[in-house]
């Protein structure tokens, strides 16, 4: 007697959501890896030999089912597809809205099927991310450019969360006039968030966006005064740029008080001569220091959470850093070297 074949259980609840880049050619295939495409949902013929062992591939031939959804009640077909063993489920549907989701998961709750959804806007892939990390395991998109790949990259791998730690001011000083970087976000900014800048890498300190505002200016929620040019500032994916590489369609990693971020898409930066200041901090023997604007609507974030203005911050005040752990960058990126910047 035959016996019936169930889906296994799941072994890892928590595994990674994936970007699964949709792609029709050899040379999109290509294309869409060397820009850091981690799953394709390709035919299996136009990937070459030796794309196969690099990135996961999705399709009929190795046991995606392909869906289709016109109603709420059509849930019903992916789980008996669930249950004959797909591997994999890709539910398609002119309207997203209409798949409850939730309902879906719970059905294949225990089984090892993993659950696809095709979105057709790039706009829906961050709309969907809230559903996402609740179970659904990735989402299918064909790119308009192949730039777009990048984007897609970021918006699955961006840094979640960074540590943020007190670190006592030790001086503060007069800087002359100089250059610096207004960082125009297209997000609305919240109170606690900014960018994390700093003159060494080593010590990135929390400099607070404008969304307060003060007795001479209104708030501007969506922008982040960051300070001298030659500051660095945080990536997606935490690699570092100097602010004045920074451009509009650049993104840059948002930071709230208490560590959870977000990624920004730059929309304009206004760099300008202003008289600036330095804040020098240190903490279990690292010290770094930051340049920012000499004026009251830019604030660092105290120990508590609270944004302080720098014009207040005097030696002995603790403000919030991020210690990277590792001094030298090459290209933005952490390397293992031996660099002493002061």
């Amino acid at each position: 007697m035959s016996r019936r074949r169930y889906p296994l259980l799941r072994q890892n609840q928590n595994k990674p959501k994936e970007i699964i880049v949709e792609v029709k050619t050899t040379k999109e295939a290509v294309e869409a890896v060397a820009k850091g495409a981690s799953a394709l949902f390709a035919p299996y013929n136009i990937i070459p030999p030796e794309l196969r062992d690099k990135v996961k591939i999705y399709n009929e031939e190795t046991g995606t089912s392909i869906i289709s959804i016109k109603t709420p009640s059509d849930v019903e077909l992916i789980h008996r597809a669930a249950m004959a063993g797909a591997s994999a489920i890709l539910v398609e549907t002119s309207d997203i809205r209409i798949i409850p989701l939730e309902n879906v998961l719970a059905k294949l709750q225990g089984m090892n099927t993993e659950v696809l959804v095709r979105v057709d806007k790039i706009e829906d892939i961050e709309t969907l991310f809230g559903v996402l990390e609740k179970g659904v395991d990735g989402i299918v998109y064909s790119p308009s450019s192949i730039e777009e790949v990048s984007l897609l990259r970021d918006f699955l791998n961006y840094v979640k969360k960074v540590e943020l730690v007190p670190a006592r001011v030790k001086e503060v000083i007069n800087a002359g006039i100089g250059e610096r970087a207004c960082i125009d976000t297209t997000t609305m900014l919240r109170i606690g968030e900014g960018l994390l800048v700093g003159s060494m890498s080593r010590m990135l300190f929390l400099v607070h966006s404008e969304v307060i505002g003060s007795s001479f200016t209104e708030p501007r929620p969506f922008r982040i005064n960051a300070g001298a040019i030659h500051l660095y500032t945080l990536g997606p994916l935490a690699n570092t740029y100097y602010l004045s590489e920074l451009k509009a369609g650049k993104r840059v990693l948002i930071v709230s008080k208490d560590g959870s971020t977000r990624v920004a898409t730059i929309g304009r930066v206004k760099i300008e001569r202003r008289p600036l200041m330095m804040i020098s901090a240190e903490i279990d023997n690292t010290n770094g220091s930051v340049i920012v604007q000499n004026a009251e609507t830019i604030r660092l974030v105290d120990r508590n959470g609270e944004p302080i203005e720098v014009t207040r911050i005097g030696a002995g005040d603790e403000v919030l850093v991020h210690l990277s752990g590792i001094s030298g960058r090459h290209m933005g990126m952490k390397v293992e070297e031996s660099i002493n910047e002061v």
